[in-house]
């Protein structure tokens, strides 16, 4: 419509002609911040014609927490609490992160029966979180009965890590130079029996929900993405194997004992929903395998390396990366010699996958949308400043 004077519509109403443009029958949505979909923490702008997205805007900062600012305003030991809040559901990832910079930074040692209990934690925290993520995608799409099962074997896992680290969600285990506490005696047969469960488990979740055409329906064909794009985007993570590149921290930059182990790295070339969805499941064999290999080879020893209480680490600075159930997970952390981290900064994964929906929704009808945010398997942290 063209500019008018409020005055000259009043004396002659025909003085005003409306015209349709491009964007005449564009409609502005709002998707979240709420369930389903965006779960609280995240809106997305789009911009529809019709049924069909035309552009898509996130919308960030719901729960901004200034996780690095935090760091610089405490000292190391303190700081540990806050990456189980980085990423709510692979925690342990995220100290093993922390804790790696801080021991490469000062040049700490971890003993081997740590290296080997952080493997196995840290693989049953993924697979805990690979469940949540499988029943509450699921639940988006309009399944309720997913959720229940996944949620069954979760407590049975969680059991086990509450008996470890007094924690059922927001774990903060990890130390400079080792893990906090032993295992229980009965740690590795709680272990391989969880892996059984899970395994007995896994035909049944196949044919409930993996090969039932309404999924593949919702799943196939739905957010292709190749490998390219991916990387542009700087996804990591099953959202990059999903498009058929087997990247894996694990693999391609070793930390802790994981070169001792063999596993697989699955990847699809699909780049679609259904690809990136099929890789978290292959994944949960994947720890399964892994968690059996460390806990039969519990090593004996100490736990922790003797550190000061307060941790003073020469000047530099160093990063270290962990592969997260959501992808690669970076922490870069520099001294000035005190005891406070002059400098923190947190790389989530979820922000660069994030990032990659604006192209993957374009042109998607609205309904898509779900299944294609889902199947990134987004948790947003407010880390930044």
């Amino acid at each position: 419509m063209q500019a008018f004077d409020p005055k000259t519509l009043a004396q002659d109403p025909t003085s005003v002609r409306f015209e349709p443009g491009p964007t005449e029958d564009k409609l502005i949505l709002s998707m979240g911040p709420q369930h389903p979909s965006t779960h609280g923490v995240l809106r997305i702008l789009l911009e529809l014609d019709g049924e069909y997205i035309v552009r898509a805007e996130p919308v960030l900062g719901y729960i901004h927490r200034m996780h690095e600012w935090m760091g610089e305003q405490k000292t190391y030991f303190q700081f540990m609490p806050n990456m189980g809040r980085v990423d709510y559901l692979h925690a342990m990832a995220w100290n093993w992160a922390y804790a790696g910079s801080v021991e490469r930074l000062a040049g700490i040692e971890v003993p081997e029966r740590a290296e080997y209990i952080r493997v196995a934690v840290t693989e049953l925290n993924r697979i805990s979180s690979h469940l949540l993520w499988w029943g509450a995608y699921l639940l988006d799409l309009g399944a309720f009965t997913p959720i229940m099962y996944a949620f069954d074997d979760r407590e049975f896992l969680l059991d086990i890590l509450q008996a470890v680290t007094g924690s059922r969600l927001t774990y903060s285990y990890f130390t400079f130079g080792g893990v906090y506490s032993d295992v229980p005696g009965d740690f590795a047969p709680r272990c391989l029996a969880f892996v059984r469960q899970l395994r007995s488990r896994l035909p049944m979740y196949r044919d409930l929900v993996t090969d039932n055409v309404i999924l593949r329906g919702r799943c196939e064909g739905i957010g292709e993405m190749d490998v390219e794009l991916a990387r542009r985007y700087g996804a990591t993570g099953p959202v990059i194997r999903g498009s058929g590149a087997p990247v894996d921290t694990r693999r391609a930059e070793p930390y802790g004992v994981y070169s001792r182990f063999e596993f697989p790295i699955p990847a699809y070339p699909q780049g679609d929903a259904m690809a990136r969805y099929m890789v978290r499941m292959d994944e949960l064999e994947t720890s399964c395998s892994i968690i059996e290999q460390a806990v039969t080879n519990l090593p004996e020893g100490p736990i922790a390396a003797k550190v000061p209480k307060t941790l003073k680490p020469p000047k530099g600075e160093a990063c270290y990366a962990v592969e997260g159930a959501r992808g690669k997970i970076l922490v870069h952390v520099r001294s000035d010699g005190g005891p406070k981290p002059y400098r923190v900064k947190l790389r989530a994964p979820g922000f660069s996958n994030l990032s990659v929906f604006c192209e993957l929704a374009r042109g998607t009808l609205l309904a898509d949308a779900v299944s294609i945010l889902g199947s990134l398997d987004l948790v947003i942290p407010e880390i930044d400043r």
